[in-house]
């Protein structure tokens, strides 16, 4: 199911993109901007850096982007913190003996399938200069 790790991941790459200042950039004043706690962003930092979206040094604060946000689609992003494999759960075990129960599953399958190729291609057409600029 969706939830806000996709929001704050875009937060934190947006935060990092528009920040001149590199070394004020630690999870703290991430935290801050996010208003989460800073071990919520450490876990996202260690997804995005794993991902390949982010680099730091060992014991210099802040962060860069690797990839110009011209460049780095919002399915990116989706991927690096591990979004969810589907958008919609499908209720299980509905009864085999109703007509729609028999059926619902596997159609719905279809349906939540062909969503999920939509936004896929939504977010692939997206990337994370788009949001910088509506930012601005």
């Amino acid at each position: 199911m969706v939830n806000s790790r996709f929001s704050v991941a875009i937060h934190i790459l947006s935060l990092i993109a528009t920040t001149s200042d590199k070394s004020q950039l630690t999870s703290d004043y991430i935290a801050g901007s996010v208003n989460t706690n800073p071990v919520v962003v450490r876990r996202m930092i260690g997804k995005l850096k794993k991902a390949g979206l982010l680099t730091s040094q060992s014991g210099i604060a802040g962060y860069g982007l690797v990839i110009e946000p011209k460049d780095l689609s919002l399915l990116s992003i989706y991927r690096a913190i591990d979004g969810p494999e589907q958008l919609f759960a499908i209720h299980d075990e509905p009864n085999p003996a109703c007509a729609v129960g028999r059926q619902i599953q596997h159609t719905l399958e279809t349906v939540y399938l062909d969503v999920w190729h939509a936004m896929e291609k939504q977010l692939q057409a997206q990337t994370l200069q788009d949001v910088l600029d509506q930012l601005r």
